[in-house]
């Protein structure tokens, strides 16, 4: 039977300007879980980070990361936790080595095992060539990556990134998305917060979405996608394809050379129909929706609260 990875007890947040951002969120994610914290702008989503991560002050209720509650032990719990915020939080004057060895120094790792781990995550997400460059001349996709793998070098068995892919282009994102499945599947625990719904689609298995500081839905995936009518995406091809490839439960229009349109029957989830394509030797490049889930699921969950 799997651990909880972080239980959340009738936590609240007040600031001192009297605005309330969280109003008794309580949820639990368990280990090995990819799970993501869906919400809209300033919905609350990086306040809650913010407290599991002891950035933030909590005005009452609890956290507990792996059975430890951060009040009575912060410095055991971070041991478990790594984490890469929403905005970019390293000196630019500082190579990636530098950055990513020196968060290894912050957990007391010996150097040499600081330098191997700081190795093994700057090649596995692409920057070992320029381990050696100031980290200015690195490119918004870059950085991100970079916080990755600084978040990675204690090898935490929580992973939270806040918004990872914000302002990064379609082929990093995917490398990004793949690595992100790889280190899940090898037993890091991971949450997500995003406003792309696409992209916790492809990612998570669980979902919470919150709104105003409240938790609306916290559910898995597939029954969260089970409530939605028929979808339809827009797929962005690597090449036009001569012939559209029939796929059970999917209605394939092709509206330009480079682009599909896929209408989905209730309950059917993109990821599966994207490996479908991929399958028959379609590739696609990116994929959007034609339509605001996102926006339908939170007028939904309103109406139902």
């Amino acid at each position: 039977m799997s651990e909880t990875a972080v239980r959340l007890d009738d936590l609240h947040k007040t600031y001192a300007n009297g605005h309330t951002a969280l109003h008794g969120i309580s949820l639990s994610v368990q280990e090995g879980d990819f799970f993501a914290l869906l919400g809209r702008n300033g919905a609350g989503k990086s306040t809650v980070i913010g407290i599991i991560s002891s950035l933030v002050q909590k005005t009452s209720g609890r956290v507990e990361i792996f059975g430890v509650d951060i009040d009575r032990d912060f410095p055991r719990a971070k041991q478990f936790l790594g984490v890469v915020p929403q905005e970019m939080n390293f000196s630019i004057f500082e190579t990636p080595m530098q950055i990513v060895q020196n968060q290894a120094g912050y957990y007391g790792l010996p150097r040499r095992l600081a330098r191997t781990r700081a190795e093994h995550y700057l090649r596995q997400l692409g920057l070992w060539d320029r381990r050696d460059r100031m980290a200015q001349t690195l490119s918004g996709g870059m950085r991100r990556r970079l916080m990755i793998a600084r978040a990675l070098v204690n090898e935490p068995r929580l992973l939270i990134l806040d918004e990872p892919t914000a302002g990064v282009d379609i082929e990093i994102r995917q490398h990004m998305w793949e690595f992100l499945v790889e280190i899940n599947r090898a037993g890091t625990t991971i949450i997500l917060t995003t406003h792309y719904l696409e992209e916790a689609e492809r990612l998570c298995r669980h979902v919470g979405i919150i709104e105003h500081g409240r938790l609306l839905q916290n559910t898995s995936m597939s029954a969260l996608l089970g409530t939605l009518e028929r979808q339809t995406y827009q797929a962005e091809l690597a090449a036009p394809v001569e012939t559209l490839p029939e796929l059970p439960g999917i209605e394939i229009r092709c509206p330009a050379p480079n682009r599909l349109e896929l209408t989905l029957e209730q309950g059917r989830r993109i990821g599966a129909a994207l490996t479908a394509l991929e399958n028959a030797g379609v590739q696609v490049v990116d994929v959007q929706h034609k339509g605001n889930r996102l926006e339908q699921m939170f007028l939904r969950s309103l109406s139902n609260g």
